[in-house]
């Protein structure tokens, strides 16, 4: 058994064998094909001002009442 098949039955082996893993993901053509975005919400300020957002009591009257 390679260690590559043995790599996918053991929840482990990225543990015990982690450059087989490594080696497995950077040859791995779906992988590569993957479209990958960096996304970083809390790097910028949010534009809303949050003077906008309506208080608790104003949410509470637009639910329906049970």
């Amino acid at each position: 058994m390679s260690s590559l098949q043995n790599s996918e039955s053991n929840p482990f082996a990225l543990m015990m064998e982690p450059e087989a893993i490594f080696a497995a993901l950077a040859s791995s053509d779906r992988l590569n094909r993957l479209q990958s975005r960096i996304c970083r919400p809390l790097d910028k300020p949010s534009k809303a001002d949050p003077g906008d957002a309506p208080d608790a009591a104003a949410l509470d009257d637009l639910l329906p009442m049970r």
